[in-house]
């Protein structure tokens, strides 16, 4: 196994946690919608009772936030497979850059993979299986 190998290898399992971890932390923002939700039901009626837009806010942008770091997890973690299976290099570059958004651990990660995506021998090994590949 080449060295270049080894370096995709790990960067797909790399890709596998840090994609967890971002969908792990999204999740934090669903203590958002469920605030939300209890202002729509009355949980916070009385005297000084927030506006029920303040309620809607509650539960849209955190719901957009909440489903954003989703599908960022998700395409991180699809990454990883292609990464893995040497295709889609387009795919990967684009989510690398993606993932340059996310401090600390994806631009760590996304730095890495551009630069290891970014040398000639990589580009070789995706060209290689591409050209293995059956036509669609």
């Amino acid at each position: 196994m080449t060295q270049d190998e080894q370096h995709l290898n790990l960067l797909a399992v790399f890709h596998y946690v840090v994609g967890g971890l971002t969908a792990l932390f999204s999740c934090m923002f669903l203590f958002h919608v469920v605030m939300g939700i209890a202002m729509l039901c009355g949980a916070f009626d009385g005297d000084e009772a927030p506006p029920r837009f303040m309620a809607w806010m509650f539960i849209v942008f955190p719901s957009l936030l909440v489903f954003a770091g989703w599908t960022l997890s998700g395409f991180m973690v699809a990454t990883g497979r292609k990464i893995r299976k040497r295709t889609s290099y387009t795919f990967c570059l684009v989510v690398a850059g993606i993932e340059c958004i996310v401090m600390p651990f994806g631009t760590v990660l996304g730095v890495f993979t551009l630069v290891v995506l970014s040398r000639e021998s990589v580009k070789t090994l995706f060209a290689a299986e591409r050209a293995l590949q059956p036509p669609e």
